[in-house]
């Protein structure tokens, strides 16, 4: 198959799960036909898919992450302020790193948004539907809610990273209080005690609760830069950590600190 006629096998395959879209028409257009396929993604019941479906799947989504280009984290200059930090404008899911850390909600299983612009769901999107399935496996193992501030870990199986680590952030309704900062310090240094356990060296950070869940930025970063760097005083296992931002505002928020 043609990489477009993937892109159009996938999306029939996912229609026909749907007894109300089994009709419907794949669009002639590429974006369109990108976006509808991101979206039965999205929506998709948590249930197995079969091996051929993943195959076509994984072919598909390594050669559109290929064609975004992939970003090594051991080529980016480290910051003046220390050696093993590092700033970083772009994508995450184009990072190759031992891990990316996931802003995910309680349920830790995506964002069922169709195509909404949380990281969650570009993760999840860019992954494949294989890391909803283990995330779903984590959580009935568990059996309740993951905690704010706690940290679990998954393969990443199409992003170009090797792990994901996945955290839930507090989430900011009115004033912002001390359980609030305490909260964000804890998704820190659960991932990287996490990261640390699971043999990883480098870890890439999103900035955590500071969009949907509406935590103040330059109040987050300064958490985030804290807490990173108190935990790699006391432990050098991890040697390189990433913060990842994607708005102008973060960047310069981030350089101000990190100079």
């Amino acid at each position: 198959m043609t990489h477009e006629e993937q892109r159009i096998w996938l999306i029939r395959e996912l229609l026909a799960e749907l007894p109300q879209y089994s009709e419907m028409k794949v669009p002639d257009n590429e974006e369109e036909q990108k976006r509808l396929l991101r979206s039965l993604m999205n929506i998709r019941v948590l249930r197995p898919i079969s091996d051929e479906f993943l195959k076509i799947q994984d072919e598909y989504l390594r050669e559109e992450v290929a064609e975004k280009g992939i970003t090594d984290s051991a080529s980016l200059p480290p910051s003046s302020l220390d050696s093993r930090l590092v700033l970083w404008r772009g994508d995450i899911t184009t990072l190759k790193i031992d891990a990316i850390v996931n802003a995910a909600n309680s349920a830790l299983r995506g964002c069922f948004v169709p195509c909404h612009s949380c990281v969650d769901n570009i993760i999840h999107s860019v992954s494949g539907i294989q890391l909803r399935l283990a995330c779903d496996r984590l959580m009935n193992e568990q059996g309740h809610d993951e905690p704010t501030g706690k940290a679990k870990i998954t393969p990443a199986y199409n992003l170009p990273c090797r792990y994901v680590l996945h955290t839930v952030g507090p989430i900011v309704s009115g004033i912002l209080t001390e359980q609030h900062c305490r909260l964000l310090a804890d998704c820190y240094r659960s991932c990287l005690e996490l990261a640390a356990e699971s043999g990883l060296k480098s870890i890439a950070f999103c900035c955590i609760s500071t969009g949907e869940f509406h935590f103040p930025q330059k109040k987050a970063a300064k958490i985030a830069v804290r807490t990173v760097r108190e935990f790699l005083d006391k432990d050098d296992r991890i040697e390189r950590v990433v913060f990842n931002v994607f708005k102008e505002t973060d960047y310069e928020i981030y350089r101000e600190l990190l100079e």
